[in-house]
């Protein structure tokens, strides 16, 4: 459980903050043992409890990236790691990082291992980063660990971030056709419609269709909506299961294109994870555990986990990467190099590189096959819109001159 804290620091400033412990005596040992003279200490009650996720405040990536190589400049330059993680806490401008940064500081001053501290923070530090950080505490290394693992984050960052920039576009065009099609309909159609039956006119099949699309929207359309949401829970909550993640994760790979694109960049990921995992100096099966954990694919996870079982069983890597048609000839082609060299690190750099690249070009494949489509699609909605509205309009006129 937590507790809110008050205490007075040995240079007598006043610090707030927070600490886990058991019980509220163990929590005032640690703060003691740390140096601090307790002004009062309280269990933690949040006004409220269970924050829904979307609200919560977290710590980004970029944190993360900013926290990892400076505090390795700060190592390198004979600062201590907790004056170090001081001075990178009263500089940050995330108020949760922050207060994350404050409790680690007191799981230092209590004698905590930095790997353990930072475990403790599962939605700052994930399980690979902490390993990562243990072997480099064991090692004496724990500055170059702390700079790989700031570039590892800042490209598997990097990837995702191109795949959402490019898929911005097409998202704000389809929107802006949807707000423009209600708009028509909504507010255009309709006094169009009044004059055109106060003239006695016929309306045309065109308009016809699309007022009885109308009018099935307004009638039916609550219970429409209701149904989507429905089934969209339903589809969730299913694919919150371990059997629906696998199946959700197993579709996307078969998806044509958008497959390919999906299978490249976990294998990217992958490789660069073991890349990282390997220079630590982390033992092969270790290292395939905590990638099959970070993979971003259950499906790509499980392959990853029976690779593990099959070489703890005394086969290579490349010997049974090879029985699985979701590692790519090149990634399988190249961990036989690596083996055989004794370079396995380098070699699968290369492979990320690779897989990079073609995610890229796939990615731009995928836009020149979107936007045109798109601009099909709503070309073809707004000539029915415009139809719909301009030829009333026309037999309006035509009624009024005859008339």
């Amino acid at each position: 459980m937590d507790f809110e804290y008050v205490v007075y620091t040995s240079d007598r400033k006043v610090v707030k903050g927070k600490i886990a412990a058991d019980t509220e005596v163990d929590a005032g040992d640690r703060l003691t043992r740390s140096g601090y003279q307790i002004i009062s200490l309280k269990h933690f009650t949040p006004f409220i409890s269970d924050t829904p996720t979307f609200f919560a405040p977290r710590v980004k990536q970029e944190d993360i990236i900013m926290f990892s190589r400076q505090l390795a400049l700060l190592l390198e330059s004979g600062v201590g790691i907790v004056q170090g993680l001081e001075l990178l806490k009263a500089q940050t401008v995330n108020k949760k990082f922050a207060t994350v940064l404050s409790e680690v500081i007191t799981d230092l001053r209590t004698g905590l291992p930095v790997s353990t501290a930072l475990s403790k923070h599962k939605d700052a530090f994930n399980t690979m980063y902490c390993k990562i950080i243990a072997v480099g505490e064991q090692t004496g290394q724990l500055e170059s660990v702390l700079r790989n693992l700031a570039n590892y984050i800042e490209q598997s960052s990097n990837a995702m971030k191109k795949v959402k920039q490019a898929m911005t576009y097409p998202a704000i065009v389809l929107i802006l056709a949807v707000v423009v099609g209600i708009v028509a309909v909504t507010f255009i159609l309709p006094p169009i419609m009044r004059m055109f039956n106060a003239l006695g006119g016929k309306l045309p099949l065109i308009t016809q269709i699309l007022i009885s699309t109308v009018n099935f929207m307004s009638e039916y359309g609550l219970y429409l909506l209701g149904g989507v949401v429905l089934l969209g829970i339903i589809i969730y909550l299913y694919v919150k299961t371990p059997q629906g993640a696998l199946q959700k994760d197993g579709l996307l790979l078969r998806l044509p294109v958008i497959g390919r694109l999906i299978l490249l960049n976990t294998l990217s990921r992958t490789c660069r994870s073991i890349t990282l995992l390997f220079k630590s100096g982390l033992p092969l099966p270790d290292i395939l555990t905590l990638t099959a954990d970070s993979a971003g694919n259950l499906v790509v996870g499980q392959s990853l986990k029976n690779v593990e079982q099959e070489i703890i069983k005394g086969e290579g890597l490349a010997q049974t990467m090879q029985k699985n048609p979701l590692f790519l000839p090149l990634m399988v082609e190249m961990t036989r190099v690596g083996e055989e060299t004794g370079n396995l690190d380098n070699t699968l750099s290369i492979v990320a590189e690779s897989f990079e690249i073609e995610a890229a070009d796939k990615m731009q494949t995928l836009l020149g096959m979107i936007e045109p489509a798109m601009t099909i699609i709503i070309g073809l909605g707004v000539g029915f819109l415009a139809l719909s509205i301009f030829i009333p309009i026309y037999s309006s006129l035509s009624l009024v001159g005859g008339g």
